[in-house]
């Protein structure tokens, strides 16, 4: 069955606006019916919708010209153009200016019924499309939630329980723990799980554009605004917001994203209109908020807000059963896109694996293992084939020694970080920007 509509019906015909409404309405779909382009305006502000029906001929005013403003404040509105005066030429300048269809009328509930489940159909297809081109970007083998330590399994169990619940949930654990494996496990447990998910990296995006990422903004809003952006929060209508690293974000979003949480209110950039959104909130932190919110660094409210159901998720190191299957599930997959014949572990391989304390968690040891499948020349990865950090080295490496850049960088990157109490602190010693940082460390697995 076609998943429910938010739709907007813009006809000056009282009977049409009724007659339409219970239709839809008997469907399941949410309607909110106007009289005219001023209204129209106003509520596609205020709500998200997924479709409309504007009529062509409103009193005074002409529907058509409501096509592109409506397309400009909501893209993905899918406009049914419905006229008692069709013709082809209106019906071919409906469709260049954007328009899904045209209905001409007087129609009936069945082709009401029809247009509308074909066009719930091809929102549906969208949302996968577009979980389909972020599960692509992210090239990996497949996450999966599943693991033989006791600590794990009872996170895993809490967030089955917290997932069909409309509740915020808190992820907390060091980096690479995988914190966005349970956040996408839970948007795909949960009732919204047809709807978009939206991951916003916050360390990853200058704290300038944070902003207009998350809210939005409109044309002309700041040098560079050349055209209007309906923010992340918008995309994902329905959906999930999951909120990646959220104790890096900035003093002054943290506000606004609080506002947010409390009345599912918001404004876009250089707009002074708010406008409200259904979205479910999932956050991940491997930074200590409590002592953020004492140094002042982060907002108390905000932390109280967030942390409803907080879920810690163990290290590596702590669950050591789990380090040769996760081996193995990486081994297979990247030998595989390798087009290699690589089907396991010397015993040497091994015991390195499970001796090593990963400090950059399943995170590192994927990257480990892509490495060595890359490097390997054998059917069975041997120890040498592992990067030296895993290897207990007889001597430290020096400056001077012959090694490549890249290997001083990383080690030195990894020194900082294990003295450092934060992401920021750990960018300010080196002299590089966070968003800088962030990257270095997902490309060393760290």
């Amino acid at each position: 069955m076609p998943s429910e509509l938010k739709i907007l019906i813009v006809d000056d015909e009282t009977n049409i606006r009724k007659t339409l409404s219970y239709c839809l309405a008997a469907e399941g779909h949410t309607v909110i019916a106007v009289s005219n382009p001023a209204d129209a305006m106003e509520e596609s502000r205020l709500r998200i919708f997924d479709m409309a029906f504007v009529d062509l001929r409103l009193g005074d005013e002409n529907g058509m010209d409501l096509i592109s403003t409506l397309l400009t404040d909501s893209p993905w509105i899918k406009i049914v153009v419905i006229t008692a005066h069709a013709s082809i030429e209106s019906a071919v300048e409906a469709m260049r200016r954007g328009a899904a269809d045209y209905l001409a009328k007087p129609f009936t509930p069945d082709q009401v019924k029809f247009l509308t489940g074909r066009i719930a159909k091809i929102r549906e297809l969208e949302t996968q499309i577009a979980a389909l081109k972020e599960n692509m970007q992210r090239i990996g083998p497949e996450e999966r939630l599943q693991s033989a330590n006791v600590s794990m399994q009872r996170v895993m169990e809490l967030a089955k329980k917290a997932a069909p619940s409309e509740a915020i949930v808190l992820l907390q654990g060091e980096s690479g723990t995988g914190k966005t494996v349970f956040a996408r496990a839970i948007h795909n447990w949960s009732a919204r799980a047809s709807k978009p998910m939206a991951v916003v990296p916050c360390p990853a995006i200058p704290s300038e554009l944070l902003e207009s990422e998350l809210f939005g903004h409109v044309k002309g809003a700041f040098t560079g605004a050349v055209r209007d952006n309906p923010g992340r929060i918008a995309a994902c209508e329905g959906g999930t917001l999951f909120l990646d690293e959220i104790g890096d974000l900035a003093f002054a979003v943290q506000a606004k994203l609080l506002r947010f949480i409390q009345d599912k209110e918001y404004e876009r950039l250089g707009e002074s209109v708010s406008r409200k959104a259904d979205v479910r909130i999932i956050a991940a932190t491997n930074a200590d908020l409590q002592s953020r919110v004492a140094e002042g660094r982060f907002r108390e409210d905000l932390f109280y807000r967030l942390n409803v159901i907080s879920l810690t998720v163990p290290p590596l190191r702590e669950r050591p059963e789990d380090i040769l299957p996760l081996s193995m599930d990486f081994l297979a997959y990247f030998s595989r896109v390798n087009r290699k014949n690589i089907i396991g572990l010397s015993e040497e391989a091994r015991q390195a694996v499970v001796q090593y304390a990963w400090p950059g968690n399943v995170r590192e040891l994927r990257n480990a293992i892509e490495r060595a499948v890359i490097l390997g020349s054998k059917d069975t990865l041997d120890k040498n084939d592992l990067p030296g950090s895993i290897i207990p080295a007889t001597t430290a490496l020096k400056i001077g020694d012959m090694v490549p850049l890249a290997t001083v960088e990383e080690q030195h990157i990894r020194r900082v970080m294990a003295n450092s109490s934060s992401l920021q602190d750990a960018a300010d010693v080196l002299g590089i920007d966070q968003a800088t940082l962030w990257r270095r460390r997902k490309s060393y697995g760290i």
